[in-house]
């Protein structure tokens, strides 16, 4: 069953590639893409710089069941304490790597990352920091982190947009 998903950015991307992050993510370098167009939209808009400037959302084809016998794919189904474990590891742990093709879960917005340093300044508990997470309607985000990945990623279309 194809999904569709989103890529937001500056740029139109008829072939998607791994890219080496401008800062720490959540999953670890890759190309990060959503099912949500909304979210994809806010990703360009938080890289514009001004009313003039215009980005893309680039939309792709993904079937995860022909996918997934050829690719190691990790799924969190939700914002738990492996999920935190793993995005800490991603944000906080200079040359951290794991070996998942393809990465899918919550997205760690600026409110989820406001809670994650309560609990690294030791303001509040790891069993804190996960029933605040419940609270919250995350978003999802898919990681394609290596090469191997990229193929399973088929271009559709995109569209501008502008601040």
């Amino acid at each position: 069953m194809n999904q569709i998903l989103y890529h937001g950015g500056s740029d139109i991307i008829r072939c998607p590639e791994i890219r080496e992050p401008e800062r720490t993510l959540d999953f670890g370098k890759g190309f990060y893409l959503t099912t949500s167009k909304l979210q994809a939209e806010r990703w360009v808009k938080n890289r514009l710089r001004d009313s003039q400037d215009v980005g893309y959302v680039n939309s792709y084809s993904f079937d995860i069941k022909k996918a997934a016998p050829h690719l190691n794919i990790k799924i969190f189904e939700k914002a738990n304490a492996e999920w935190m474990d793993f995005v800490l590891a991603n944000r906080m742990i200079e040359g951290y790597i794991h070996d998942y093709d393809i990465v899918i879960g919550p997205v760690a917005d600026d409110k989820v990352y406001t809670q994650f340093s309560l609990f690294e300044g030791g303001i509040i508990s790891k069993e804190t920091l996960i029933q605040e997470l419940k609270a919250y309607r995350l978003v999802d985000q898919y990681l394609f982190h290596t090469e191997k990945a990229i193929p399973h990623l088929k271009y559709i279309s995109n569209y501008p947009i502008t601040k």
